[in-house]
């Protein structure tokens, strides 16, 4: 990679941030590389992903080693590979039925197309290996030893880019591929071998995978049944293309379209956007087909149009850079985490053991559904042998059959989202952790994915917010004045025994700080929106109205709660999200239709699980409109 140094075109201001350089180097190879002059590049501390005319891409640290610096090239040019190379309406006909089989598809499709830039450009291999790296090493993957803890997906996808560029793979999945590969590589070593025939070939590599999942057990018939209607949309969607948006690769181009061309495009870029085009391909089909999904936060809201500002009219924050959303693993060391979790153990041995008892409850009464649900005296279907004796009594009895139900909770995903404001300090915080702690312990044996979140702040009083505004000689009504601190302790698709110990962190000392609730459930909002899941439940733990004294000493006293109440009316009538509340000595049943109030804070596990119980009954409807005042619960 060169290390010269930018042109003045890329040399920071004195007014502007010192990355300023570096992220308009990497967008100008961004859109290089895709051929896309006209695509949007925004740098946020949310996840990478790609949305119709817009890419969002890591924000890179105001200190950045050289490290962190191709790990952000890398996503970008996973992004810029994934527009030039590969070709959605091919890999939508593809895509298998079976969602098991979806996940290794898309992950082994990626590796295809990172396999393209690699084998051409040495610099983007070097970087796509320090992104995976971060990735694999983020997800603690190299922490794995038990094959049933790896993910199928990761490894082969892995194994197809050793196949394919002749790379090892990065230091954090070597462990994972280790796991596996005795196994793959006696099932479909020998088909493996046959992928590197056809890295551009997007059909032809697509129906070698098909051939792979068969191997694996893994084969999906539903192809020969949809193809049919995939042509007649495939038909439709031609249709629109030739008057469609602009900037749309064809099919052709899109697989034709070699790393070799994406560098001569880059020839007379200068020295600093160079250094960024020889980057790399990082995991955006974790995002699903992002060249025309939306980005996590934008997707498969209803009734939607206007609506691209979301805090509502009146609401902003002054400086939304001191923003934070951060995994709990990076708050404190894992020594640290490990011992708060011991103390958040031994605080609540007591509890545990009620609480248990009401997850093993709620976790029966979802396995029953999931064995039980069946309909009877069918006329076709499964035969019901336990009806086979009417028959042998009365020959002239018709055979009796039976059909399974789909269970409801299946294909569900539940967010927890936990306040972590000062006033939950003591009681209500243990419990609110242990709870929840239990509780995606027990959904997550029950095959549905639970995702914890926190929310607070950064700072008591305002923290940098503030010290920007007095800068700024204090301009009237600044709006939110704090620094938010999102805190991600369980993601969705973490295992629950990888992410026990982050739980601990909400035990710190000094963590819990202010309270600015709509910002936190707009986020959360979001994440669940960005889910492939059909189901999507969000479940909101407070004990008070959102509460910052920075924000309400210059704003009008209902700021925080006023838009509060926009985001929540967003969400329960133009949202696919079902929204829950339970609040802790403080009656949320003012803001939510479906709510809960609870006087103790140990009421709060029998509370939580008859509320997700009820959401997961089969004869649970939601409920019909405003008019419905929901319960509440007192000891």
């Amino acid at each position: 990679m060169s290390t010269a140094s930018p042109s003045n075109r890329f040399r920071a201001s004195p007014k502007e941030a010192p990355t300023e350089p570096f992220k308009r180097a990497v967008t100008s190879c961004l859109r290089a590389i895709s051929r896309r002059p006209e695509l949007e590049v925004t740098f946020a501390i949310e996840r990478p992903g790609l949305s119709p005319g817009k890419a969002r891409l890591p924000e890179p640290g105001r200190k950045m080693s050289r490290r962190d610096a191709a790990i952000v090239r890398g996503h970008a040019d996973s992004i810029a590979l994934k527009l030039a190379c590969h070709d959605p309406k091919v890999h939508r006909k593809l895509m298998p039925g079976n969602p098991q089989a979806r996940g290794v598809f898309d992950a082994v499709e990626q590796a295809r197309v990172e396999a393209i830039g690699s084998r051409r450009m040495t610099g983007v291999a070097r970087n796509l290996t320090a992104m995976l790296d971060d990735h694999f090493h983020r997800g603690k993957y190299d922490e794995i030893t038990d094959r049933a803890d790896a993910p199928l997906s990761d490894a082969l996808a892995m194994m197809v880019r050793e196949r394919l560029t002749g790379l090892p793979p990065p230091a954090a999945a070597s462990r994972l591929v280790d796991l596996w590969r005795p196994f793959l590589e006696d099932k479909i070593g020998a088909r493996l071998d046959q992928l590197s025939h056809f890295t551009e070939d997007q059909a032809k590599f697509g129906d070698l995978v098909h051939d792979l999942l068969s191997e694996l057990d893994l084969g999906d018939d539903s192809r020969a049944d949809t193809e049919k209607e995939e042509n007649e949309d495939d038909n439709r969607e031609g249709e629109n293309d030739q008057s469609g948006t602009e900037g749309s690769p064809d099919s052709e181009a899109a697989q034709e379209m070699s790393a070799d061309q994406a560098q001569d495009m880059t020839d007379d870029m200068p020295d600093g956007a160079m250094e960024s085009a020889q980057a790399s391909v990082s995991d955006t089909f974790d995002d699903g087909d992002l060249a025309e999904e939306e980005m996590p936060g934008e997707a498969t809201r209803p009734n939607a149009g206007g609506a691209n500002e979301p805090r509502g009219p009146e609401y902003h924050a002054f400086a939304p850079k001191f923003d934070e959303v951060i995994a709990a693993e990076d708050l404190c060391d894992h020594d640290e985490l490990e011992r708060l979790r011991s103390y958040l153990d031994k605080q609540l041995a007591h509890l545990q053991g009620i609480v248990a008892r009401l997850a093993n409850r709620l976790q029966r009464r979802l396995m029953a559904q999931q064995n039980r649900a069946w309909e009877f005296d069918l006329e076709e279907g499964i035969l019901d042998p336990a009806r086979l004796s009417r028959v042998v009594i009365d020959p002239y009895q018709p055979l009796s059959f039976k059909h399974e139900k789909e269970a409801t909770f299946r294909d569900t995903v539940v967010t927890l989202l936990l306040d972590n404001s000062g006033s939950m300090r003591g009681r209500p915080i243990t419990v609110a952790a242990t709870c929840a702690d239990i509780l995606a312990r027990t959904l997550e044996r029950c095959g549905v994915k639970v995702e914890i979140l926190g929310f607070t702040t950064r700072a008591w009083k305002g923290g940098q917010s503030r010290e920007a505004w007095l800068a700024a000689g204090k301009p009237v009504t600044p709006g939110r004045l704090n620094d938010l601190r999102h805190i991600i302790y369980k993601a969705a698709d973490a295992p629950w025994r990888r992410s026990r110990k982050n739980l601990g962190l909400m035990m710190r000392e000094g963590l819990l700080k202010e309270n600015i609730d709509g910002e936190a459930l707009d986020w959360a909002h979001k994440r669940l929106l960005g889910r492939s899941e059909q189901r999507k439940i969000l479940m909101m733990i407070s004990d008070g109205a959102p509460v910052d004294d920075s924000t309400l000493s210059v704003n009008p006293g209902n700021y925080l709660e006023r838009h509060l109440r926009w985001v929540i009316e967003e969400i329960e009538t133009r949202s696919p999200v079902e929204l829950i509340a339970i609040g802790i000595g403080h009656d949320v049943t003012r803001y939510y239709r479906r709510a809960v109030t609870i006087v103790d804070a140990e009421e709060l596990g029998g509370a939580m699980t008859e509320q997700l119980a009820e959401l997961f009954s089969e004869t649970h409807e939601p409920p019909p409109g405003p008019a419905r005042r929901p319960r509440k619960l007192h000891s």
